[in-house]
């Protein structure tokens, strides 16, 4: 299972960015699917998560401003980031939790990452 992660960029303090990340392979299904970041010296942190029956998990510091969703069928995923702030600047990895079909074992994937630069 491959990843692809876009939709960063440099956005103003206040301002909106909405990131996507596919997920590409045959076989498999998915599972539990999220967003980290991780800004320079700083550990890797939760965004949100979401299961796959729909359940979704928020970080303290984005609770209220992001909105984490995914679209099944086309095995996507979402992460709509308002009201931006400078402290959102970092790296983000979207991350797949997948079994193949018929199998227990769930395997993780990492995405490569989309950079978000928040400043003015």
């Amino acid at each position: 299972v491959q990843l692809q992660a876009s939709g960063g960029g440099l956005v103003q303090p206040g301002g909106s960015l909405r990131l996507s990340c596919a997920a590409s392979g045959s076989g498999f299904k998915i599972n539990n699917m999220g967003w980290y970041r991780q800004a320079p010296a700083k550990e890797r942190e939760l965004v949100a998560s979401i299961t796959d029956g729909g359940i979704t998990n928020y970080g303290d510091s984005v609770l209220g401003r992001f909105t984490i969703s995914r679209d099944a069928a086309a095995k996507q995923l979402f992460l709509q980031m308002n009201s931006l702030k400078p402290e959102d600047t970092a790296v983000y990895v979207c991350n797949v939790g997948w079994s193949y079909y018929g199998r227990s074992y769930l395997h993780n994937s990492w995405g490569q990452g989309t950079q978000v630069t928040v400043s003015s």
